[in-house]
């Protein structure tokens, strides 16, 4: 874990100041609040970074969100400007285009969305509203991506969704060290120890993964695990999501010129 966790934030600070600097000296940093310890710390660097009238929280339950309270405690703890914006309208859209499409139906041989679909389509029209907002900003914006390293690890994000953003605060940070920094920074301790869910599904991250973090967090730190199930079950899930940590591929033409 962090061995000076009031370093490493100062570092991270600095780091986003940097950003700023080269990549939009006025622009507004937009962050996605889910009410979840990633989002909520991710906007308190972005707010001693920048201060707080260059960071803008955007709220955006689907229908109704059963924890979006914590989200609206987070911006008012932090008294950064924000927006609440429902993405349920666009999402059963989607829903009614693609079901609706009897051509689709005949490639797919579905009539309704498949369950990847329908648990990954809202973070992509989530994350399609975040670039909408920081396009209409005065001085424009930029998109902060809230994923930690942990998450990254095992692909616990969605491709073009929750994975995706112009500059990643957490992306080396580990879970456990999530938690460190949101401690130094005086997050209210209900947000930071808040046990991660998707909210939907009745069930905690940890659960879905068949882990828990804390052995996760080692073995990316350490390469050390008791249980050998454990460690296929993560090194398989490893594997088959490097495709969301690497940039995209692309064919080389400069040997055929």
């Amino acid at each position: 874990m962090l061995k000076n966790p009031e370093k490493t934030k100062n570092e991270i600070v600095s780091w986003i100041q940097k950003y700023f600097e080269e990549n939009g000296p006025e622009c507004t940093a937009v962050v996605g609040i889910s009410g979840g310890k990633d989002s909520s710390i991710t906007a308190a660097l972005c707010k001693e970074a920048l201060g707080k009238d260059r960071v803008l929280g955007v709220l955006m339950p689907n229908g109704v969100q059963s924890d979006i309270d914590d989200s609206r405690h987070l911006v008012e703890a932090l008294d950064i400007p924000h927006v609440e914006l429902n993405i349920e309208e666009a999402f059963n859209g989607m829903k009614h285009m693609i079901e609706s499409s009897d051509e689709l139906k005949a490639i797919t041989n579905r009539d309704e969305l498949s369950n990847n679909t329908r648990v990954n389509l809202p973070p992509r029209l989530r994350m399609a509203t975040l670039y909408a907002v920081a396009q209409m900003l005065p001085n424009g914006g930029r998109v902060a991506n809230t994923c930690n390293n942990s998450e990254d690890y095992v692909g616990y994000s969605t491709k073009y969704g929750d994975a995706a953003g112009d500059f990643s605060p957490l992306a080396h940070v580990l879970v456990e060290e999530v938690r460190q920094l949101g401690r130094v920074l005086g997050v209210p301790s209900y947000l930071v120890e808040k046990t991660p869910s998707d909210g939907l599904s009745g069930m905690s991250d940890e659960d879905k993964l068949g882990f828990t973090y804390e052995t996760l967090d080692h073995y990316i730190l350490t390469g050390e695990i008791d249980d050998e199930k454990t460690k296929e079950r993560i090194d398989r899930m490893h594997k088959l999501n490097l495709h969301k940590l690497r940039i995209m591929p692309s064919f080389d033409t400069s040997n055929e010129r």
